[in-house]
């Protein structure tokens, strides 16, 4: 009796040769294109986001009417405010209306912008960077403040 011996095994490693097509050919004939067409071609591209001339997700959500300015609006301030929050013969500055709780530290780049709206009856300086209204202002120096480096805004809002 024979016993199979290692030298007797046999590994089956033939594989198939594959069929290839041109220069390192991968799968032949049309290469997974299909037949004519624009991705058919070399080169050819379709937008990502055309949807088969259908109308688009984005041509179907509602349209918003105006428009919205990138300018930030002025901090407004009103000269009754000012009389509430403020002693006689202080300074006014971005800091002490943060203080004063009429603005919030995080608007201060927006800049301020002092109306009419009210009475003054206290003395106060204003620092430089603020706009006043006309009326404002002349309403300020009637009540004996001072305001430096003046910039005045024709129209009241």
């Amino acid at each position: 009796m024979k016993y199979m011996q290692i030298n007797d095994l046999k590994l089956n490693n033939k594989r198939k040769k594959r069929k290839t097509i041109g220069r390192g050919g991968k799968k032949g004939t049309y290469s997974g294109r299909g037949n004519k067409g624009q991705k058919a071609r070399s080169g050819g591209n379709v937008d990502p986001l055309f949807e088969g001339g259908r109308s688009t997700l984005i041509d179907h959500m509602k349209k918003k009417r105006g428009f919205k300015s990138l300018d930030r609006k002025k901090n407004i301030i009103t000269l009754a405010d000012l009389d509430k929050k403020f002693n006689d013969g202080d300074t006014v500055n971005a800091e002490s209306l943060v203080r004063a709780k009429l603005i919030r530290r995080a608007e201060i780049t927006n800049g301020f912008k002092i109306l009419t709206k009210g009475e003054l009856t206290k003395k106060l300086t204003f620092e430089k960077g603020m706009l006043f209204s006309a009326g404002a202002k002349a309403a300020i120096e009637k009540a004996g403040g001072k305001i430096s480096e003046q910039r005045t805004v024709n129209k009241e809002q």
